[in-house]
């Protein structure tokens, strides 16, 4: 399981220390003067070598060692440390008592005017025709409704078709922010309104194409609706 330990075979050579047979040769003068070694005679190397691998292998006892050396193989292991990734810092964002104390969604007084906001409605019907290809007379009714319910819907005109609440019925206005469970809209009257999703059936028209929208079924955040499938067919009740 763990990495893979390191394997140092010695082999005979002209500058290297060969072990076989238990026969050590001292390096010459000429390689050992610019290492600033002292040389060494083969009864000290040989107590060098032991020492080193009983130092190396504390587990393997003297016959183990010679059996290594008889072998020619040793084997050291090797632990490598292992490298801690640095954690990435999550940005901190306004929790949801703070973005309400902040009124950071509210919409100023002023700025509570159907006009203002027909530029958005013309913008984002164009965004509609270049999401639906054109929206051609010929264009499948189902291909243009499942692009409309997962498209973005703020600066769509909506009209509330059906509702538990027969107050909500008739509303007709720009979508200005889509939450979770609510659109606000703002209607021609100059007011805002905040309409649930829940128990209520919605319609947008896009150059003559009609969508409805159940909101019951339509409970997600706007970022939430691109990767949701939705069904196209069969009754839903409000």
């Amino acid at each position: 399981g763990g990495p893979a330990p390191w394997r140092l075979r010695l082999t005979p050579g002209p500058a290297v220390l060969c072990l076989a047979g238990k026969l050590y040769r001292r390096l010459p003068p000429e390689e050992t003067g610019g290492l600033r070694l002292q040389p060494q005679g083969s009864e000290e190397a040989k107590a060098f070598v032991n020492a080193f691998l009983k130092r190396s292998m504390p587990k393997k006892n003297e016959g183990a060692i010679q059996d290594i050396l008889t072998r020619k193989a040793v084997v050291l292991e090797h632990h490598p440390k292992k490298k801690t990734k640095p954690k990435r810092k999550k940005a901190k964002g306004f929790t949801a008592k703070q973005r309400r104390e902040m009124r950071l969604f509210d919409i100023e007084p002023e700025q509570q005017r159907y006009g203002i906001f027909l530029p958005l409605h013309e913008l984002w019907k164009q965004y509609i025709r270049d999401l639906c290809h054109g929206l051609k007379p010929d264009a499948q009714p189902h291909m243009v409704q499942g692009k409309l319910l997962k498209a973005d819907l703020h600066g769509a005109i909506v009209t509330v078709t059906k509702s538990k609440c027969p107050s909500y019925v008739g509303i007709t206005g720009i979508i200005l922010q889509e939450f979770k469970h609510v659109f606000k809209i703002i209607t021609k009257e100059d007011k805002l309104k905040v309409i649930p999703k829940l128990n209520n059936v919605f319609s947008l028209e896009v150059d003559g194409f009609v969508s409805y929208i159940y909101g019951s079924k339509f409970q997600f955040r706007a970022s939430e609706r691109s990767a949701k499938k939705f069904k196209l067919k069969g009754t839903i009740d409000l």
